[in-house]
């Protein structure tokens, strides 16, 4: 048997998905719209105990149609099965479309139009779920969910809030030129000071687990796997799994905009 995310039926989240906001509120120069709208990861049958905000989809997330399912997503996961939570929690991005360029994201950072509708999400969200922490991945994120706290609907969340720095830090920072050893470990400081900030206010964990903290170096033992549940029905397995198998190529930056190759990886493949 295999489990499955059944989707948007309920409301008021078909109606949200009904809804969404295209090209008109997204502009095309700093969002590739043309991959559509990604929504979410995780429950949303009102049994989430823990709201994640990340950023934008990326590669992975634009085949697979959930967020967070590549790298990043099996890092956080693993942080998430520290605090107990393998099962009751939900994930909603920043950005309903992938970010094209360097500054699109924060160029749109204080876009009212964009937050409206990101709002309705957390409105919904906060109301269909007893939510006891709020996680958001990086400085985008944060900013959204401080945007959010000044409506009427956010001033009554009275739970748990941690900004953590983002899954991918450590390969952006060392893109840039730093140290990638010192950048993980700055990555799972910062992820030890949120397990000890978040271990003790979820007091609803699906499997409650002694707090056991990060390395200094992020180890297989600290990934998660993707849960089946997680994604449409039908998906492969190896979609879920540890390896790249979906990059943006092309000859040119148009090409490459609109090309994703996508690879079984060979240890998946029929022998």
């Amino acid at each position: 048997m295999h489990d499955f995310d059944p989707g948007y039926g309920r409301e008021p989240y078909a109606g949200l998905v009904r809804s969404y906001p295209g090209a008109e509120t997204y502009p095309a120069e700093d969002f590739r719209t043309e991959w559509g709208p990604v929504f979410h990861r995780g429950r949303l049958d009102g049994t989430a105990r823990v709201l994640v905000i990340g950023q934008d989809p990326a590669a992975h997330e634009a085949v697979a149609r959930r967020i967070l399912v590549g790298a990043a997503g099996r890092r956080f996961q693993g942080f998430l099965a520290k605090l107990g939570i393998d099962r009751s929690y939900v994930m909603v991005n920043t950005y309903l479309y992938s970010v094209y360029g360097q500054h699109g994201g924060v160029a749109h950072s204080h876009d009212p139009v964009i937050a409206a509708y990101r709002h309705a999400w957390l409105d919904a969200l906060t109301t269909d779920n007893q939510v006891e922490a709020v996680i958001a991945l990086g400085s985008l994120a944060d900013l959204a969910w401080h945007a959010w706290r000044a409506t009427p609907a956010g001033t009554g969340y009275a739970g748990a809030y941690r900004h953590l720095l983002h899954p991918t830090y450590p390969d952006s920072a060392a893109a840039t030129g730093a140290d990638p050893v010192k950048a993980m470990a700055r990555l799972l400081g910062d992820w030890n000071d949120g397990l000890d900030a978040l271990h003790g206010v979820i007091t609803h964990p699906d499997s409650p687990r002694p707090l056991v903290h990060y390395g200094s170096e992020l180890t297989a033992a600290d990934l998660a796997a993707i849960p089946e549940a997680d994604l449409p029905p039908g998906l492969p397995a190896w979609m879920r799994s540890d390896k790249a198998w979906a990059a943006r190529q092309g000859a040119t930056p148009a090409d490459k905009r609109a090309t994703i190759v996508v690879t079984v990886p060979p240890d998946q493949r029929p022998s």
